[in-house]
């Protein structure tokens, strides 16, 4: 059997899908209120800064993964016209569907797909920019979904990761002690469910730091990639551009 990690827990890397799956099937009701309370409003202003970084265009072709409730691919789709698409895609089915109706009651109709980042259901070198936001970490195979982005991307196209990453040294104490007592307690009365927001805090300290996710983009096919720390690296938004 080969592991892998799923929080600080080992899991039959097989299964490891089916225990983020059921993370977010309980909480994606109420998601959002989580990620405002969580972050202090803060989650509003890293993925504005996306989308000011991903510089989309009229007429581009967009691809959201692990797009969940729907933000970025919402910006998005203000961006890229009649003439450009975006597609708006989860692993999980519950997510997608919040988003998916949050995006109708905003007036906009996306083409939405249930799909693994891992085996992307798409041709290559088709989506001018792709975007994950907070969703690599939860990925079994890192590697593999990078170099499927890389592989869907055109020629010169951009890909952006905003992810939790590793927080400056002096907030490294304060940091740990939020995400392992105020978190979980926080989810424990907002959603019902502390052991989930416990996963959260542990899955942010197994991903990988600024430096190394750079060095896997590489590896992954990005000819140049660079990063943005964000509130003191407690988030960084990693920018790579397709060879």
């Amino acid at each position: 059997m080969t592991t892998t990690h799923f929080g600080y827990k080992s899991v039959d890397e097989t299964e490891k899908a089916k225990h983020v799956r059921g993370v977010f099937d309980s909480v994606a009701s109420k998601y959002d209120l989580m990620n405002d309370l969580m972050s202090a409003g803060l989650h509003r202003a890293w993925k504005a800064f996306t989308v000011l970084r991903a510089d989309i265009r009229e007429g581009y072709q967009v691809l959201d993964i692990a797009g969940g409730t729907g933000d970025l691919a919402l910006a998005f789709s203000k961006k890229v016209g009649k003439s450009g698409r975006v597609v708006h895609t989860d692993i999980n089915e519950a997510m997608l569907r919040t988003g998916r109706d949050r995006l109708l009651d905003a007036g906009v109709t996306l083409p939405t797909l249930v799909c693994d980042a891992e085996k992307l259901p798409f041709p290559n070198n088709h989506f001018d920019v792709v975007s994950v936001a907070f969703g690599l970490r939860n990925m079994t195979h890192k590697d593999v979904a990078l170099a499927e982005m890389n592989r869907v991307l055109k020629p010169n196209g951009k890909l952006l990761v905003l992810e939790f990453s590793k927080v400056a040294k002096p907030l490294e104490k304060a940091y740990d002690w939020y995400s392992f007592n105020v978190l979980p307690n926080l989810g424990k009365l907002v959603t019902g469910d502390e052991a989930s927001y416990r996963y959260l805090a542990e899955s942010i300290r197994m991903h990988p730091g600024q430096e190394e996710l750079k060095a896997m983009m590489v590896k992954g096919g990005f000819g140049h990639v660079d990063y943005h720390n964000m509130t003191g690296g407690l988030v960084a938004l990693h920018v790579g551009i397709k060879c």
